[in-house]
């Protein structure tokens, strides 16, 4: 047992990890997808049609000149989230700037389209999640 959390300490050691991984290949694939490698088209172009499609009817609510410089950010923060959090790099601030992240993907979701999306597409469960994982390793002795 943990005693921490009275959970088995290997429970409170695959957790964590699953979580990490969870979050992280997701924010991959996410990038992934944008640059058309999930289609098997990969390149600039793909990236240019999501910019111009789902990118900027999920940014709506923005000047329409401020969608590609958002997407781009969006972009390589996933990435180097990804990244990060596969790596265990940092975790305490990378779980918590995911979990803001995924909070901000959902919100603008949710005035585009509706609450419905963001909730079908669990990203504000994803959010909470990466928020558990930030708060598990502030309170986990030896973690960052």
């Amino acid at each position: 047992m943990s005693p921490r959390s009275g959970a088995p300490v290997w429970l409170a050691t695959v957790a964590p990890l699953y979580a990490r991984l969870a979050l992280g290949t997701a924010f991959l694939s996410a990038v992934a997808s944008r640059f058309g490698i999930w289609a098997g088209t990969p390149g600039f172009a793909a990236f240019e049609t999501f910019t111009t499609g789902y990118g900027a009817q999920t940014l709506s609510f923005v000047p329409p000149a401020a969608v590609p410089p958002l997407i781009w950010c969006a972009t390589v923060a996933e990435f180097t989230l990804g990244i990060a959090l596969i790596a265990g790099f940092r975790l305490r601030w990378v779980a918590l700037a995911s979990a803001v992240l995924l909070a901000m993907f959902a919100t603008s979701m949710a005035i585009s389209f509706g609450p419905k999306s963001p909730l079908e597409y669990s990203v504000y469960s994803a959010s909470a999640a990466a928020l558990l994982l930030a708060v598990h390793t502030w309170s986990s002795p030896g973690r960052r």
